[in-house]
């Protein structure tokens, strides 16, 4: 009797033991259907996240005129009412040259006036009504930025409040220096905790991109 009850104990903490490893699912597991290297790459020099503990990083570094960034931005709104609560979304507008600054200006303007709705509206503003929402020089590009603005129901002296904003300037300065660390050559790109870089491409499709991120993601919460 004694030796029956002591095979039931031992069977019963094998199994506890199997089923405790069994939730504990491993942070490669969720990788286990994509290659490295192929369907993403490590960052040259992986950077540490802005985001509190317990939340992972995911950026997509973009630029409005990019005809790829637009087609994606759909796919990424959508994902943004459906992603894990732990996923930090953030974008970053890639910084080559004054064109990508001016846009880049913009995007952050309508981060400092809270409109984040506009943000699908100036990629159409770009891409549907032709309206590239770049100049020659700043002066210009302001003038077009304000009037399209003024157009969208913002006043004058809120834009002009946040387009001259420290807030603006330190984060194009921020966007320049992810774009030079990242060594960003193409757009758009998903980076997930600052560490893992794929795009459309790489993983196959915009459906399998999200998937992609979110088990890339999902490997880094279970670290």
């Amino acid at each position: 009797m004694t030796t029956r009850r002591a095979l039931v104990a031992l069977v019963t903490l094998v199994a506890s033991g199997w089923a405790l490893n069994a939730c504990a699912r491993s942070p490669e597991a969720s990788l286990e259907k994509w290659q490295a290297g192929t369907n993403y790459k490590l960052a040259p020099a992986p950077q540490p996240t802005n985001v509190g503990a317990g939340k992972v990083e995911v950026n997509e570094v973009f630029w409005y005129g990019c005809g790829h960034c637009y087609a994606l931005d759909p796919a990424l709104e959508s994902w943004k009412t459906s992603k894990a609560p732990y996923v930090e979304f953030v974008r970053v507008p890639v910084i080559w040259g004054p064109v990508h600054r001016q846009h880049a200006k913009l995007f952050y303007t309508l981060q400092a006036l809270h409109r984040p709705d506009l943000h699908t509206k100036v990629f159409d503003a770009i891409h549907k009504l032709g309206m590239p929402l770049s100049a020659r020089d700043e002066t210009e590009a302001r003038a077009l930025h304000r009037g399209f603005l003024l157009g969208e129901g913002v006043s004058e002296k809120d834009f002009d409040a946040a387009y001259d904003s420290m807030s603006v300037a330190t984060n194009l300065g921020r966007a320049e220096e992810f774009t030079r660390k990242f060594e960003v050559g193409s757009v758009p790109l998903m980076i997930v905790n600052r560490k893992y870089i794929t795009s459309v491409s790489e993983a196959g499709s915009e459906a399998k991109l999200i998937g992609l991120v979110n088990d890339l993601a999902a490997s880094e919460k279970a670290r």
